[in-house]
Order: structure tokens, then sequence, then C-alpha cells
């Protein structure tokens, strides 16, 4: 069964579908909307006694329940200065070191910055040898990114790929999984050096979106596209730690590369972890 499933994804055109569902998550259809959503809350196991809103007819479409805000307090980020804060509610899939230019995607899976962060040499070098962490949102999870450390946006980069899933069975079984599918990526000067976050694509992704230059993707391109920002002006744009980012209109994966003696991650987190927005994710090696 597992395999067939694999095969599938190989086998469907995944950007029809997820464009499909784009369309239909958009749309504002009443009580069918409502009663999806009903049904949705209750498969997936969601509390909505988390969200600003815990009514399903709240919500005008599928995609603003998906992307419901929470309750203001639901998720305080930490303050000590010296702890970067986890950016989403999710699982942990991989981290760890990056070897040389390499990221484990699962045991005998591996991927290269570079090919993540779209292609340019100068783009992944300073995250030789760094560190890396591969974090997973399921469809129950809150699916807003939010900043795990104050940062500067220095450049944006949306990479086209598929739209394979991103669930623990396709991370086992796809080869460059994360590199293959389309992406957004966006860069960071922070206090722990430049950072890269990577918010990745998945089958029936509806959109990604950043809150400076909102829907990003879709409409789906067929070449790299690069954007530069400023670190000074009025075109510039910082963020602190526990900002909301981005988002996704249902779910997939952020992947974050760190610079090399930056960052240690603490010991709670581990392949299979379950992270919470805002609660401690790792320690400057500053302070350690």
């Amino acid at each position: 069964m597992d395999q067939l499933k694999i095969t599938l994804q190989y086998i469907l055109p995944k950007h029809l579908i997820s464009r499909l569902v784009g369309y239909l998550a958009a749309a504002k259809l009443g009580f069918v909307s409502h009663a999806l959503i009903k049904l949705f809350i209750k498969a997936y196991g969601i509390n909505m006694a988390e969200a600003q809103f815990e009514n399903a007819e709240a919500y005008r479409s599928f995609n603003e329940f998906f992307t419901r805000p929470l309750k203001d307090g639901m998720r305080p980020i930490v303050a000590d200065t010296n702890l970067l804060a986890h950016p989403v509610d999710g699982t942990v899939s991989q981290l760890g070191d990056i070897e040389g230019d390499q990221l484990i995607q699962a045991k005998g899976h591996y991927y290269s910055v570079e090919a993540l962060l779209g292609g340019d040499q100068a783009t992944a070098a300073p995250y030789q040898n760094g560190k890396f962490a591969c974090i997973y949102l399921a469809p129950k999870d809150y699916h807003r990114i939010h900043m795990p450390v104050d940062g500067v946006l220095r450049e944006m980069i949306y990479v086209p790929g598929d739209l394979f899933s991103v669930n623990p069975l396709t991370a086992e079984n796809v080869p460059g999984l994360f590199a293959r599918n389309e992406r957004v990526v966006t860069i960071f000067d922070t206090p722990v050096g430049q950072m890269a976050l990577v918010l990745v694509g998945a089958t029936i992704v509806a959109s990604i979106e950043t809150v400076w230059a909102g829907t990003v993707t879709p409409p789906t391109g067929k070449e790299v596209f690069r954007w530069q920002y400023p670190a000074e002006g009025p075109n510039a744009v910082h963020l602190k730690k526990g900002d909301e980012m981005g988002r996704f209109k249902l779910g997939s994966t952020v992947v974050l590369t760190f610079e090399k003696d930056q960052v240690e991650f603490l010991p709670t987190n581990y392949p299979g972890s379950v992270t919470r927005m805002g609660t401690a994710f790792a320690t400057t090696l500053k302070s350690s």
C-alpha cells in the first residue's frame, strides 16, 4: 500500500489537483464550507479552544479556517535573547549538522543546501557545515510561520518545482524531496548570522504567502525568481522574534539553515519531537 501511494504521487497531475483544491478552499460556500470545516475539526481532533474564533460559522471559507489566528497569549514567545524560538507548530522531521553541503532528509536520502536554496552556490555558501532543522506541519497544526529570532530580510527566492506530499512516508521514499518541491526561500540577517527559512510547498497546498509580499505562489512559475531587500529605509523588512512571517494554505514543511558555530539545538528537539511555536528551540553558541 505504501508503494502504491508513492507511485500515485509520480503519476497524478499534482499541480492541477492542488490548484483545484485551492480554488475550492478559497470559495465562500456558506453552509457547505461550514460543514467541511466541522468535518475537518472532528477528523483531526483540532483544539478550537486555542483559536481566536472557535466556531466553524465564523469562517467564510476553508482557507480562512485553515490559517486561523490564535487567541492572544496562546503561544508565548521565549523572552531570553540567547534562545531562539520554534517558528511553527509541527513535528521535527530531521535536524542537526549540515555535513559540508549535505542535509539528511531521511535514512539513506540526502540533499544539498545549494539545491534547496535555488541552485546558487553563493547563496548556499554561508551554511557550509552549519546547522539545519526540518519541521513538518500536519493538517491539524496551526499554519502560520513565525520568526525564531530577530531578522532583517535580505532576499526572497521563488523556486519552481513539483508538489509531492511532504509527509514522513514520502520523505523516506522520494529522493531530494525538499529540494524538488516548489518553495519560497527567505534569507535574513540575524544576531546569529545569516539564516535561511524555506517554506516548502506540497500536494494540495493552495498557496504560500509572506507578510511583506502577500501570495507568492500561485501562480506557478517555470524559473527561479529573486527579490532583493535593503537593510534600511522605507522598503526594509525588519521582523522581531515571534513575529508572523508567512503562512501555508494547507499543510507543508519548513526548513531552516544556520551558519557554522552560531546555534545549538536544545536536546528537547529530535526527529519525531513535537514543536510549539514560541517555545525554546536553540541556544546561541555565544550564550552557551
